[in-house]
């Protein structure tokens, strides 16, 4: 989200945090986060260079199935066998939900689980404290996410969400604002 305000253009600016984090990382840490400007428009950057370099994706929101459905095609139409990458399922997961991912992308690509909230907080009864933090500003100026999940969309400004929608082709459907995720 920051380097939606770090200099390059706004059309560049998905490029511009993969190349940062390949440089800095050098290798470690190859696991690209797909939905800041939803999954579509970050396959869109993510061509043959980056997908070779990074060791796989990390889903945040919509639908996980149908989000490594689009990554597993993605990495075909670039050459790339989808078992030498991983998948990091980390949205709301649950064991059994897990499980289910598990059982629908077995034997096509490596698929890794971040279970948090609910390993940490599985009392009956107790709804577990949402502790994620989004950055609202870069020098000034506003960012955004622009989820696949409508309520997960997240900017102050919705005119900055307007034309972030506008110069990476998401739909109206996807640009809903609010203050927290």
């Amino acid at each position: 989200m920051a380097h939606q305000q770090l200099g390059p253009r706004l059309i560049d600016s998905q490029i511009a945090a993969l190349d940062c984090w390949v440089r800095e990382y050098r290798g470690l840490l190859g696991i690209a986060l797909t939905d800041c400007i939803t999954t579509d428009a970050f396959l869109g950057d993510f061509d043959l260079f980056f997908a070779k370099l990074f060791d796989g994706l990390r889903h945040d929101s919509g639908d996980p199935v149908v989000w490594a459905e689009k990554a597993i095609a993605h990495y075909h139409k670039l050459g790339i066998d989808p078992m030498s990458k991983t998948l990091v399922f980390s949205d709301s997961l649950t064991l059994p939900k897990s499980l289910e991912i598990f059982r629908a992308l077995r034997g096509r690509i490596n698929v890794s689980f971040g279970i948090g909230t609910n390993l940490t907080c599985d009392i009956a009864g107790v709804e577990p404290m949402s502790i994620v933090l989004k950055m609202t500003a870069c020098n000034g100026a506003p960012v955004a996410k622009v989820s696949d999940e409508p309520g997960k969309t997240h900017c102050k400004d919705p005119n900055f969400v307007a034309y972030l929608r506008h110069v990476f082709q998401v739909p109206a459907t996807l640009s809903s604002t609010s203050s927290k995720e």
